[in-house]
């Protein structure tokens, strides 16, 4: 028959168990939340997974090569119209170039959404670089209002050189729209599905 006087060493131990058990499982749910975070500025810094990444300085050099650059807006449980104001562009690799896009909020209050990035073929990533972008941070539209958000970017001139990428010419930028998790909360989205507007460009 077991005891359960605090002095038994059998206790004393099982007690100790129990509270790195509960001291692993908090740990877990702590770093499964800032995963997300860190592993959103891990791939901004190496372009991992497609991700583009933010650059310091437009290129200082600018190769007599073309790439067609495609465009592409969607929205997720927002009530936001979300749109390309071009299909494409073409680019020279290394030259800076400016893209825009729009957002119409549908709803009658202001809404606070943030929009999450990445580029196909997955291995242009690292080097569709961004000096400016609306992706940058939470971007709030008023009721009713219609928004142009540029971004200002060029492709990297290692592009060329690289064997897993010289040979593509076509490159596509994504975007979809999220509601801000970090937004207040009167900024915040609290829609129902059926309310949820969204397009493609």
């Amino acid at each position: 028959m077991s005891s359960n006087d605090p002095s038994d060493p059998q206790v004393r131990r099982n007690r100790r168990v129990a509270i790195i058990c509960a001291a692993a499982f908090v740990g877990m749910i702590g770093a499964a939340y800032a995963s997300v975070p860190l592993y959103r500025a891990f791939c901004q810094l190496t372009g991992f997974d497609g991700t583009t990444r933010k650059a310091e300085a437009a290129s200082n050099a600018v190769l007599d090569k073309s790439l067609t650059i495609r465009f592409d807006a969607n929205v997720r449980d927002l009530p936001w119209t979300f749109v390309t104001k071009q299909t494409s562009q073409t680019a020279k690799i290394g030259e800076t170039k400016i893209a825009f896009f729009q957002v119409t909020n549908n709803s009658d209050k202001p809404i606070t959404g943030r929009a999450v990035f990445n580029v196909v073929p997955e291995q242009a990533g690292p080097y569709f670089q961004k000096l400016d972008c609306f992706c940058f941070s939470d971007q709030t539209v008023g009721p009713g209002q219609t928004v142009d958000m540029p971004v200002l970017y060029f492709v990297d001139p290692k592009y060329a050189d690289d064997f897993e990428t010289k040979g593509k010419s076509e490159v596509t930028l994504s975007y979809t729209f999220f509601p801000s998790t970090t937004a207040p909360a009167s900024a915040r989205a609290d829609l129902h599905p059926a309310k949820t507007a969204g397009a493609k460009g």
